[in-house]
């Protein structure tokens, strides 16, 4: 997947370089609303600091290990989704995502993962997809529930998030599960 239009107004691309000044103000424009939930951000302090992120992405697609992509919605970049690695031995995977908070509320992020897990199971033919979501992000975990993942428990105090322990809800959605 190097580019996927899902509709009229909302695309995915692989994440490339010529992007990341784009990305960047994404994030910087987004910093508390990011920071609630993502480790990364206060690490991301330029443009610059994308191009190792960016590139070990390409590298995670060259090597057939999952990808990343940014989501466009009409025509200006929202976020990132993709496929955090690819389990081909147990055909699994799982999906990570954020949005930008003036994203939000549109559908950009239950069509992105639709897309998405449809590529799981119809191209990549995995048997398994899981999203974990921090338990407080209710938000995020509004799309896998609208999507009909399983709860499938909550893993205590797995994250470290600067200051604080975060405990995330896991949600898995099985092939023979999944309306195509």
């Amino acid at each position: 997947m190097v580019k996927h239009i899902i509709d009229k107004e909302l695309e995915l691309k692989i994440l490339d370089n010529c992007d990341r000044d784009e990305l960047f103000a994404l994030i910087d424009s987004n910093r508390p609303h990011l920071k609630q939930w993502l480790p990364w951000v206060d690490g991301t302090k330029s443009s610059n600091d994308l191009k190792g992120f960016i590139d070990s992405t390409k590298q995670q697609y060259i090597n057939n290990n999952g990808f990343q992509v940014s989501i466009w919605y009409k025509g200006k970049i929202a976020g990132v989704i993709g496929f955090h690695n690819v389990n081909w031995s147990h055909k699994s995977t799982s999906i990570g995502y954020w949005l930008g908070k003036e994203f939000e509320g549109k559908g950009i992020m239950t069509r992105a993962c639709t897309s998405l897990v449809d590529y799981a199971f119809r191209e990549l033919k995995l048997n398994r997809v899981e999203i974990r979501c921090a338990e407080n992000n209710h938000k995020s975990r509004a799309i896998p529930e609208r999507l009909g993942f399983k709860n499938e428990g909550t893993l205590r105090e797995c994250e470290w998030l600067y200051d604080h322990f975060v405990s995330h809800i896991a949600y898995g959605m099985l092939k023979g599960e999944w309306k195509f």
